[in-house]
């Protein structure tokens, strides 16, 4: 049972390791949702995500023989960090099976805090039946991700932190993967506030729990695809479905390509990095539907690669309107070159690409084409640029950029 009194002993259990993450107030999303936003900052705990919290508490539930066997799990990255720092601090092996999709990044910080780590499967549910294979074998303690309730008790210390913050918060927004961390905070912050919705936000491309409470049963899905890898799970956890189906009041699902502008939103209105996975409560915020509201997005983790990163970051650009490239045809002679740009100096676009292609027709004289990639400052801007070339004479045509 998940109850009030290990809630508060799990608590000041994880308060040993955690950093404290105070909310920060987001002027900048509470203006474009009409609502009070705060951010839950476990981006910026020690491993990088809120895991640290399950995994030290239920290992710290664990007979001392148990750690002597060796731990194991099953993570794409949070909770296998979580696992391998809480066994070096209480001086237990840790295996960790994780999908060799599996960001670099993760796998050698899992590395760094003295775990074993085995790459296996492409989700989390193939590195899962792996490590319980292994489990069996070799008489590892396994500790699941998500469904087991010491795990979700520890997460759920989350929600006893915002409202202590913030004691009058009507919504918290949380991610959901597996379904340990929607299942400790909704517990826990219904048993103190009764009146709270916490809504649960999945990517469109791996919502198992939504899958599931529509069918009033925990539901496999038949694949994943998602680039919010944290949260790439195809089954619920069986144990903590009961408290879904009890706590949560909905969820919400969110495209990849909202978590790609969610990014840029992050980094340059509050200069932190999230991961695509935490990224879902922030896109999910215009989904919200209510006004003048004291919500709560709990941002899971920020463990990205910097590859990763940086396509996030031109991709939301492109999809922002901040970088897009055009086509335009000149005749092949000195100075066309020099009128085009002119044109777009003008207007204050500046150009960081040109592709200049003499080939394009057998009559170079007649027309060549020339792509430029531009940067503007968004959708307005990309349109003034456009219709100025077009009263030059020109004819643009807007192609993908090729950066």
């Amino acid at each position: 049972m998940l109850t009030l009194e290990k809630f508060e002993e799990a608590s000041d259990t994880v308060k040993q390791v955690i950093q404290e993450t105070k909310l920060i107030y987001s002027k900048y999303l509470s203006d474009q949702t009409g609502n009070k936003v705060y951010l839950k900052p476990e981006n910026m705990q020690l491993t990088g995500a809120y895991k640290l919290r399950g995994a030290y508490y239920t290992i710290s539930t664990l007979r001392e023989e148990e750690r002597k066997k060796g731990l194991i799990t099953a993570s794409a990255g949070n909770h296998a960090q979580g696992v391998a720092y809480a066994a070096q601090c209480f001086g237990a092996k840790a295996v960790i099976v994780m999908p060799t999709t599996t960001p670099l990044i993760k796998v050698e910080r899992t590395k760094s805090y003295g775990a074993e780590v085995v790459l296996y499967g492409d989700v989390y549910d193939e590195s899962c039946a792996k490590a319980y294979e292994l489990a069996s074998e070799e008489g590892y303690t396994f500790i699941h991700p998500f469904d087991d309730l010491r795990v979700a008790t520890g997460q759920g210390t989350i929600a006893m932190e915002i409202i202590q913050d913030l004691p009058l918060v009507d919504y918290i927004l949380v991610p959901i993967g597996g379904g340990g961390l929607a299942t400790g905070v909704s517990t826990l912050a219904k048993m103190l506030k009764p009146n709270i919705k916490i809504i649960g936000v999945e990517p469109a491309g791996a919502a198992c729990m939504k899958a599931s409470l529509k069918n009033a049963k925990v539901t496999t899905l038949s694949h994943v695809n998602t680039i919010a890898d944290g949260t790439a799970v195809q089954t619920p956890g069986s144990k903590i479905f009961p408290y879904i189906q009890k706590n949560l009041d909905d969820i919400i699902t969110v495209e990849d390509e909202e978590l790609v502008v969610a990014f840029l939103d992050m980094v340059e209105n509050h200069k932190m990095i999230v991961e695509n996975s935490g990224l879902l409560t922030v896109a999910a915020l215009k989904h919200l539907d209510v006004k003048k509201k004291k919500v709560v997005s709990v941002l899971s983790g920020g463990n990205m690669d910097v590859i990763t990163m940086s396509s996030v970051v031109q991709n939301g650009l492109i999809a922002r309107d901040r970088i897009f490239t055009i086509s335009v045809l000149l005749p092949d002679k000195p100075g066309e070159l020099v009128r085009v740009s002119s044109v777009i100096a003008a207007q204050n676009g500046n150009i960081i690409k040109l592709d200049h292609n003499q080939f394009f027709s057998t009559n170079r004289t007649a027309a060549v084409e020339l792509k430029i990639t531009l940067e503007a400052f968004g959708t307005e801007h990309k349109k003034q640029i456009i219709r100025e070339l077009e009263k030059s004479g020109y004819c643009p045509k807007i192609t993908r950029p090729n950066l």
